[in-house]
C-alpha cells in the first residue's frame, strides 16, 4: 500500500468534510464489504481520494450521482462493475464486489467466470448486454453500433448511458485502487 490510511483525528479540513460525507454514502450504499477500519479510517478508493481531496470529491460526486436511484438493476450493475475490475486486476474491486455481487443475486459460478476474465453461459439478457458492453469499452475503441443498439433497447437512452457512466466510474475506480496499491483487507484470524 503506497498510502498510509488516515485515521480521523488526523484529518485537515478540507479531508474531514469530504470524509464526512463519504463515511454517510459507504454507511448507506456500501455494504457486504469492509471500507471502513476500526479507528474509522477509510479503505479501498475513498483513501486515495482523502489523500487528494480536490480529485476525491469529484470522484465521489461522480460515484453519487451513480448511486442514487440507479435505473439498472442491481445484478446488471455488478455485472459491468466485475467485468471492469476484472480487465484491471483491482484486488479490492474485487474484493468488494464479489461479495455485493453474491448479495444481489448473482450464482458463485457466473461472478467466478466474471473474475476469470470470461463470459458466464448463463448470464440473463440484461446481464448478458451489460457484460458485453462493459468488455467492450474496457478492450477500448468505439461501442459498437449493434451493442449500443442492444443496451438502448434493454435499459432506455438512460440506461444505455448510465451503463457507460458506470464502467467509466469503475475504470477511474480500478486505477486509483491499483496506482496507490490498495490492498484487500486483512481477515481476523
Amino acid at each position: 500500500m503506497r498510502l498510509p490510511l488516515i485515521p480521523p483525528s488526523e484529518l485537515s479540513p478540507e479531508q474531514r468534510a469530504l470524509y464526512n460525507d463519504m463515511s454517510e454514502g459507504i454507511a448507506a450504499n456500501f455494504k457486504g464489504f469492509v471500507a471502513v477500519r476500526e479507528d474509522g479510517a477509510l479503505m479501498g478508493p475513498w483513501n486515495p481520494w482523502l489523500h487528494e481531496p480536490v480529485f476525491g470529491k469529484a470522484s465521489w460526486e461522480l460515484v453519487k450521482a451513480l448511486a442514487s436511484n440507479p435505473s439498472l438493476p442491481k445484478n446488471v450493475r455488478e455485472v459491468a462493475i466485475l467485468v471492469t475490475g476484472a480487465h484491471f486486476k483491482s484486488a479490492y474491486e474485487l474484493y468488494a464486489h464479489v461479495l455485493v455481487g453474491e448479495l444481489r443475486g448473482l450464482s458463485d459460478e457466473k461472478i467466478e467466470t466474471i473474475v476469470a476474465g470470461l463470459r458466464p453461459p448463463d448470464l440473463t439478457r440484461q446481464e448478458a448486454v451489460a457484460y458485453d458492453v462493459a468488455y467492450a469499452l474496457v478492450n477500448g475503441a468505439v461501442l459498437p453500433q449493434l451493442l449500443y443498439k442492444a443496451a438502448v433497447e434493454a435499459f432506455g437512452a438512460h440506461g444505455a448511458a448510465e451503463l457507460s457512466y458506470l464502467v467509466g466510474l469503475y475504470c477511474l475506480v480500478s486505477v486509483t485502487l491499483n496506482t496507490f496499491n490498495t490492498p484487500v483487507p486483512v481477515a481476523d484470524d
